[in-house]
């Protein structure tokens, strides 16, 4: 059967905490290893069918585990995902300034790891999964998860100087300096810092990294996929690296693997999937 891959955009009530999600299932396609790249949010995954198997994992260690649910915080290294031909899930992107209301807990505590869902929500998460496997259809499915998460959301806000910063951070794609957020919210740089890195799971300077990051190999698919001419010293301008060998550095970082390499890897899962649903987005 030809590969699924549908987008949800949340209702606005669950948009401060789930930025989107998505759902996927394959098969019959052939095996492949996916490298779960640092972003700027955390991943929760409910599987469909098969578990999710990881052999490397944010924290730096490797080793095969699966996971019928699984929780990860902010990271700076990639996972690294195998599959035999198949898999099927939904996979949530949960916000930072969110995890307090939605995970219970700070996305401090998240960072660098990942987790069985039960770890972090009890028997919430085998409640989610279930309503997933009941649904019929991915719209179905998708509204069944939401009214889900919508229930289990708390009044457990975080520091408003460090909400103010992250936001600042994601605007400015990675591009606003320490000191201009510190003087901004009216602390000490030193402060932001360590404040910032009990919420959030990454010092400032850090995640604006990731930021950046993100959105560099973002643009960087999306202009091969153009078919337009493009050139590595040309994203990397237009995303605030200093120049090409900047880029390769970080990527070599954040990707472990050259970005040239890593284009390469996206579009052979690309025609590997053979994608016919598209993308849904619900405004």
């Amino acid at each position: 059967m030809p590969s699924e891959y549908l987008r949800w955009r949340p209702s606005a009530a669950l948009r401060p905490y789930v930025a989107w999600f998505s759902g996927y299932r394959e098969s019959d396609i052939p095996p492949a290893t996916h490298r779960g790249l640092p972003s700027p949010y955390l991943t929760m995954i409910v599987t469909l069918d098969d578990p999710l198997v990881l052999t490397a994992h944010s924290d730096g260690s490797v080793g095969r585990r699966a996971y019928d649910t699984l929780i990860g915080g902010l990271h700076v290294r990639p996972a690294l995902i195998v599959h035999d031909g198949r898999q099927s899930g939904i996979q949530f992107a949960v916000t930072p300034l969110g995890a307090r209301a939605l995970l219970g807990l700070p996305a401090g505590e998240l960072s660098h790891i990942d987790v069985l869902a039960s770890d972090v929500l009890g028997s919430f998460a085998l409640e989610l999964r279930e309503r997933a496997l009941a649904g019929a259809g991915w719209t179905s499915v998708f509204q069944a998860v939401e009214r889900a998460l919508l229930s289990r959301v708390t009044d457990l806000s975080l520091p408003p100087e460090v909400a103010y910063a992250w936001r600042r951070i994601l605007v400015e794609r990675g591009r606003t300096p320490v000191e201009h957020l510190a003087a901004e919210v009216g602390w000490s740089s030193r402060h932001l810092r360590q404040r910032f890195r009990a919420e959030i799971g990454l010092g400032p300077k850090e995640a604006a990294q990731v930021v950046r990051f993100d959105h560099a190999r973002r643009l960087l698919l999306e202009r091969a996929s153009s078919g337009e001419p493009y050139t590595l010293a040309s994203v990397a301008s237009d995303c605030g690296y200093y120049d090409q060998s900047h880029l390769d550095r970080e990527f070599a970082a954040f990707a472990g693997c050259p970005p040239t390499r890593w284009l390469a890897e996206e579009f052979r899962i690309f025609q590997a999937m053979d994608i016919a649903s598209g993308e849904q987005l619900r405004t």
